[in-house]
């Protein structure tokens, strides 16, 4: 069943008025037909619809069931992610929005090799949203994560606190030790930061700037991972343990 994104005022009594992109890939891509059933996420909430007119300005689809289901993590996952080469961040943005992230914003950090300008910044965003947006309705997520605007990692200092728990996968003494503390820490309703390098890793000043601030350091495993990898593996992570033990 396919999934869509609807703005509040595309609703009136118990349908919603699809136009747009959504009604050309409606039509045209996915060709669908008055009768076909589809699930549209509201607000954080997904409704059961059948299509009940299909024109050439507009598709209409009426409410079945509200609260069909919900796709969402009890946990809001915050992703900081350094900037990295080539369309790496497109890849990280695609499977941590699978995985259950809430948000994911672009950090920039002394060892990033990538320097994006501030003209472009703009446009950068747009596209990464737009991938978010993708990923979302393939996985059948209830919101679409937004991508925060690009920001220094002095900056970020500043916001760890307002995290019920940041981590921040390093080298650690404690091998996973840290890591199942941190995780069997994890409770419903809270809200976590997760800070992830760019290719050349973090400096040693950087470290120090987020642990004085609160972050906690924990392990990913023994092996290197690449950026990309590393988030993807930090997100999952934390997915499968909210899943399996936090309850709503």
């Amino acid at each position: 069943m396919f999934n869509f994104f609807a703005a509040s005022d595309s609703r009136m009594d118990n349908c919603y008025y699809i136009e747009g992109s959504d009604l050309n890939h409606i039509k045209n891509v996915l060709r669908m037909k008055m009768g076909d059933r589809l699930l549209i996420s509201e607000k954080g909430v997904s409704s059961l619809c059948e299509l009940t007119q299909l024109s050439e300005h507009c598709a209409v689809a009426e409410i079945i069931e509200e609260g069909f289901q919900n796709t969402e993590l009890p946990v809001e996952i915050h992703l900081f992610q350094g900037l990295p080469k080539a369309d790496k961040m497109e890849l990280i943005i695609q499977k941590c929005t699978e995985l259950g992230v809430h948000r994911i914003v672009p950090c920039e950090m002394h060892r990033c090799v990538v320097k994006i300008e501030e003209k472009k910044k703009k446009s950068k965003i747009q596209r990464w949203q737009a991938i978010s947006e993708s990923a979302a309705k393939q996985s059948k997520r209830s919101i679409i994560p937004e991508i925060g605007d690009v920001i220094p990692l002095s900056l970020l200092k500043e916001r760890v606190r307002d995290f019920d728990l940041f981590i921040v996968p390093y080298e650690n003494e404690r091998g996973m030790t840290a890591t199942k503390e941190a995780l069997d820490s994890i409770k419903s309703g809270m809200k976590i930061g997760i800070l992830i390098g760019p290719e050349g890793g973090f400096e040693e000043k950087e470290i120090d700037l987020m642990l004085s601030a609160g972050a906690v350091p924990l392990s990913l495993g023994s092996r290197i991972l690449r950026t990309e990898t590393a988030a993807i593996a930090a997100v999952g992570m934390c997915m499968l343990h909210i899943e399996m033990n936090v309850k709503e």
